[in-house]
């Protein structure tokens, strides 16, 4: 009918989808793995790429041993002292410069002629970078994710402390000109060594098959009575 208005329905616009407050439109909340965190809190350089992974040699060095030993090793460092397990191994952050003097430590400590799951990394060796602590509790959600979707990824068990001097608080070979309780590099690599040794006769000892001991399948060692 002329004159009369339209009845047919008006388009709505549908409404727009809220952001994503843990995802990485979020302000301040950067998802790029930890890496701004790393570089800006704590001063570390990263390489490029996903994984964030530190550059070795500059701050610190990098003991990488059993968990097992590495447990044990854990008295010997100070409480500011980082420490990263990554599956079943542990990785003790240790002064820069320190994988140098390993080989003549354990020499000097007659540990040189074993065969120790004792590996120390220095510069221009790579580390993959663990979460920062707190990163699900501070908003940066995707992080703590991909840590969790991934097998044996890197995790903090000793964070290190923005705004602390984590040098001060690593192993090192002397203690001259050093802080009092500064952890000695020498304790913490002979305990290491020691228990990387123990831990390497065990797993030979479980590998080792009864007949290879001159028994049969199922035979068992007699008793020897005086």
């Amino acid at each position: 009918m002329a004159g009369s208005l339209s009845t047919l329905p008006l388009p709505v616009p549908l409404p727009r989808q809220p952001l994503d407050p843990g995802g990485a439109d979020a302000p301040g909340i950067p998802d790029d793995g930890g890496r701004h965190w790393y570089e800006n809190e704590l001063g570390w350089a990263t390489v490029p790429g996903t994984p964030v992974r530190l550059v070795v040699g500059r701050r610190f060095d990098v003991l990488d041993l059993p968990l097992e030993a590495g447990r044990a090793a854990l008295r010997h460092l100070g409480p500011g002292s980082p420490v990263a397990v990554r599956a079943d191994r542990m990785r003790l952050l240790v002064a820069a410069g320190s994988a140098e003097e390993l080989p003549g430590l354990l020499e000097w400590l007659e540990w040189g002629a074993l065969d120790l799951d004792l590996v120390a990394l220095g510069a221009g060796a790579l580390m993959e970078a663990p979460p920062p602590p707190g990163a699900e509790r501070d908003g940066a959600r995707g992080v703590t994710e991909r840590a969790r979707g991934s097998q044996g990824a890197a995790v903090w068990l000793r964070p290190p402390e923005p705004g602390c001097e984590v040098e001060a608080s690593l192993p090192t070979l002397s203690a001259l000109g050093c802080r009092a309780g500064t952890p000695d590099l020498v304790r913490l690599v002979d305990t290491a060594a020691a228990h990387c040794h123990r831990v390497r006769l065990r797993r030979a000892c479980a590998r080792q098959p009864a007949f290879s001991q001159g028994l049969r399948p199922g035979e068992r060692q007699p008793l020897a009575f005086s």
